[in-house]
């Protein structure tokens, strides 16, 4: 039987495209379904590695993608909101939750794929409530994950045909380690294990590879899984890079052991597939869950001395963007309210220069067009937002205590601040969206704009730092220069928009430049109006 490679290869090729389009849709669905706080969850309950392995778990099942979750867990370490020790738990947790994938698969319902897309369909565009749409797109996602495999399938069919693949299967079941290579390779290509393990599962169902020569491939699917998580490391702190190469460590230490025990773990499989009647695709799934909850329970017991390895191997000090407040402690609340609010007032002064480093990487990025100024410059933000949140929850317990009236006023003026230096972010986060527009649509800035733009974030950047400083040390004679500088900040504003006009009408720069222009140098004075009312209230006008 001639084979048309043609035909085989587009079917194919198609079907991986549906398969990997399927499980991202239906992944994207249950995140919404399950209200998009896949990072709170990560950051609330991994207090300890063992509940990190059940999170790990719970999220990758959500988002369909142990790489998804891995990532998430690299930026949360970068974040400062995770311990490597427990970023660990989470990473072995998500490679057990990514073996649910190969469960589903091992249903095969591919006959009733295209009705199951159907009804994915129908909800997504006839029905109105987001809750029921992200339904939708769980169950179109869902079908299209078979219709993607039976597509696959269909295409690798005539591979039995041709004898040199057959050759090839024999050696791979000959040399296992050339079948740990295959699959990790294959999973690099395509980045997505789940995509490899379904097409490793639709190659035995054919019987167009032996279960000897089909698990080397499995185990080197789990090393070829890490690749994102590495690629999310790059440029990343050094504690997202030790987190990411203990997820590489962790599955190759999982391999090698498993590669050892090749064939008793072929024949345990085979005698679990005749006790419990499994379909071919369903003892992959079986094989894939065991590797994962084995090599999980294995290595649990060694978290520690894999954190204290890839530190040694990984060296360096980490600087990383604590989100957590440091100051916050709720005992003081009723045994001292005076000592809480001072405590809040520490934990203000971290939010302000968080506030002052976000400018200082807008700035950066402005001139650069740096995106790792940019990025740095978000989760600056992010941090003061989640400072804001804790702060003025501590606030709020701490009204509800007997304070005097001395007391009630600095606690007033605390919560003007917070709401402040947060409105800060805010307007450094519209800056970054501004360059993003420059950097996008190829807004050329003229030489005179830049150099306005350089003198009024000089003068902003110090302005912020001076309210700050002056909040620390409660200078008077600081808060009066910041109120001063405010002063030039507005004349400043009113002077460059003067200048922008005049290029405008020469010709010298574009609209959207202006509009760039205009919005950045309208963005840093209402940064002075924040950094004046800080420092007015040292002054006592807001108190």
């Amino acid at each position: 039987m001639e084979v048309n490679w043609q035909e085989m290869l587009f079917q194919f090729v198609g079907g991986l495209g549906i398969f990997l389009f399927a499980i991202k849709y239906m992944g994207d669905g249950l995140q919404k379904a399950a209200g998009d706080r896949l990072r709170t969850i990560l950051d609330r309950f991994t207090t300890n590695p063992f509940m990190g392995v059940l999170v790990g778990i719970i999220v990758t099942v959500l988002i369909q993608s142990s790489s998804g979750t891995t990532v998430i867990t690299v930026g949360l370490v970068s974040a400062g909101f995770m311990t490597l020790r427990q970023a660990i738990g989470v990473i072995m947790g998500a490679n057990i939750g990514t073996t649910i994938t190969a469960f589903i698969i091992g249903l095969d319902v591919g006959a009733y794929a295209l009705p199951i897309m159907a009804v994915g369909a129908f909800l997504i565009f006839f029905m109105r409530k987001n809750s029921v749409k992200n339904i939708g797109e769980v169950i179109f996602g869902f079908g299209g994950l078979f219709l993607g495999l039976e597509l696959m399938s269909d295409g690798m069919k005539p591979l039995s045909t041709l004898s040199a693949f057959s050759d090839f299967t024999v050696v791979m079941a000959d040399h296992p380690l050339l079948g740990v290579v295959a699959g990790t390779v294959f999973t690099l290509i395509v980045q997505s294990s789940s995509a490899t393990v379904g097409i490793l599962q639709g190659l035995y169902a054919e019987n167009l590879i032996p279960l000897q020569a089909a698990l080397p491939v499995l185990f080197g699917d789990n090393i070829g899984t890490t690749i994102t998580a590495i690629l999310a490391a790059i440029g990343a702190s050094v504690a997202a890079r030790r987190a990411a190469a203990t997820h590489v460590l962790f599955n190759i230490v999982g391999t090698i052991v498993f590669m050892i025990f090749l064939y008793p773990f072929t024949l345990y499989v085979e005698w679990i597939a005749g006790i419990l009647n499994l379909e071919s695709k369903m003892q992959i799934a079986f094989a894939h869950g065991t590797f994962n909850v084995l090599n999980t329970v294995m290595q649990f017991p060694l978290i520690g001395a894999w954190a204290l390895f890839v530190t040694k191997i990984i060296p360096g000090k980490d600087v990383t963007i604590e989100y957590k407040p440091k100051h916050l402690d709720p005992n003081f609340i009723n045994q001292s309210p005076a000592v809480a609010i001072g405590q809040a007032k520490e934990e203000i002064i971290r939010m302000g220069d968080f506030a002052v480093q976000g400018l200082q990487e807008t700035y950066e990025y402005l001139k650069t067009s740096n995106k790792r100024n940019a990025e740095t410059a978000y989760q600056i933000e992010d941090a003061i937002n989640n400072l804001d949140r804790k702060i003025t929850d501590y606030l709020v317990d701490i009204s509800a205590v007997n304070i005097s009236p001395i007391e009630s006023a600095r606690h007033v003026m605390l919560m003007d601040t917070v709401r402040d230096i947060e409105r800060i972010g805010d307007h450094f986060e519209n800056i970054i969206e501004l360059i993003d527009f420059r950097e996008v649509n190829r807004v050329k800035l003229t030489e005179d704009a830049m150099d306005d733009l350089r003198e009024m974030f000089t003068l902003t950047i110090g302005t912020v730092d001076k309210a700050i400083r002056s909040l620390d040390m409660n200078d008077i004679e600081l808060a009066k220069t910041v109120a001063e500088q405010e002063d030039l900040i507005d004349k400043m504003e009113r002077k460059f928009r003067k200048n922008h006009i005049v290029r405008l009408n020469g010709g010298q720069c574009s609209a959207q430049a202006g509009i760039v222009f205009v919005d950045i140098v309208s963005n840093l004075e209402r940064i002075g109006d924040h950094a004046v009312n800080i420092a007015e209230a040292i002054l006592g006008k807001r108190v």
